[in-house]
């Protein structure tokens, strides 16, 4: 008597699952996301760092003392060069929760400074990410799917924004609105608050995300399945909610990453030039100009913000090549000039 084996076809995964399990074979991507998590999570646990370590980085402490190897140890030194004019901060005393990191020149603990100047760095440039998808997709949408004058009208201002370059556009706005805040109606946002650096990194990099999106609704516009709708009657609006929008969603997910990057790098450079995050607040940018007078004597209190910076920019671009490829392998996606 002889037995049959039955084969049993297997289900077919979805493109979404074939893109998940692409980009968790990519070592580099995968690496580069658990460092930038591992950041994420030590900036999340400033507040438990700070109480855990007893400081406040936001309050100057150039009388604190601390004990080390049962000694007293001022955090401001004497100066011991020159005339002994002066004090130096406390270096590095590689403890966790004893200035780790040694102090700045207000006698603050840098290491909590730079787990609160991370935490704020994240916050805008994420917060800067979402404005800039959400005002660059509804502006590449509207141009490219009605066109005519519309799309005349978008694309000039576009340009407009493209022609100047990011960082003069980002200080000027920047100089212009950190006196006084913005007013529109009853929405008023003040001067100090972290706010405006998101309105302002997330509104220069607008043309950067519309002219992709843009290209692609043009293409789309004019295949088969929008036509059809088109002649069925089916409203404009449906047709961006249902039909195209999903077909750009790919392109929008591999921004997200790229324009983290570039957002941290521009919010670091405002907040570096003082137009940024604005006392007491604390950014990476600002405590790397806290640590410019200490470059040659204590200089981790600007290294220190300077290497989170390079590694939480390169792990996010990394991973977001990977992502590119995972999801679209043939997308020409730039953030830059041609």
């Amino acid at each position: 008597m002889s037995s049959e084996v039955v084969a049993v076809p297997r289900k077919a995964r979805g493109p979404w699952a074939l893109a998940f399990a692409k980009l968790m074979r990519n070592r580099a991507a995968m690496a580069a996301l658990a460092i930038f998590l591992l950041i994420v999570f030590a900036c999340l646990s400033a507040p438990l760092y700070a109480r855990w370590a007893g400081v406040d980085p936001f309050l100057s402490t150039l009388d604190a003392v601390i004990t080390i190897d049962g000694q007293d140890v001022p955090v401001m030194e004497q100066s011991t060069e020159g005339l002994g004019l002066g004090y130096t901060p406390l270096g590095p005393t590689w403890r966790l929760g004893n200035y780790f990191l040694g102090a700045d020149n207000q006698g603050r603990d840098v290491m909590a400074r730079m787990l609160y100047g991370g935490l704020n760095s994240l916050l805008i440039s994420s917060a800067a990410t979402v404005l800039t998808l959400i005002l660059g997709t509804a502006a590449g949408l509207i141009a490219g799917y009605f066109g005519g004058v519309t799309d005349t009208v978008l694309s000039r201002f576009l340009d407009i924004l493209w022609a100047f370059p990011i960082y003069l556009l980002a200080i000027s706005l920047s100089i212009v609105t950190i006196a006084e805040g913005i007013s529109i109606g009853p929405i008023t946002i003040e001067s100090g608050s972290l706010w405006l650096p998101v309105i302002i990194i997330g509104i220069v990099y607008v043309p950067y995300v519309a002219r992709p999106i843009r290209g692609q609704v043009l293409a789309l516009r004019n295949s088969e399945f929008v036509m059809a709708a088109i002649n069925l009657g089916v409203p404009g609006p449906r047709i961006l909610w249902r039909d195209i929008l999903p077909n750009i969603t790919t392109t929008l997910i591999v921004f997200v990453p790229l324009m983290m990057a570039l957002n941290m790098l521009t919010e670091s450079a405002l907040s570096f030039l003082s137009i940024g995050v604005q006392p007491p607040d604390a950014s990476w940018g600002t405590i790397i100009q806290d640590g410019q007078a200490l470059l040659y004597t204590r200089p981790l209190v600007a290294l220190a913000p300077g290497i989170a910076i390079a590694v939480s920019v390169m792990a996010l671009n990394v991973f977001g090549d990977g992502l590119r490829d995972a999801l679209d392998p043939r997308s020409k996606v730039r953030l830059g000039r041609d």
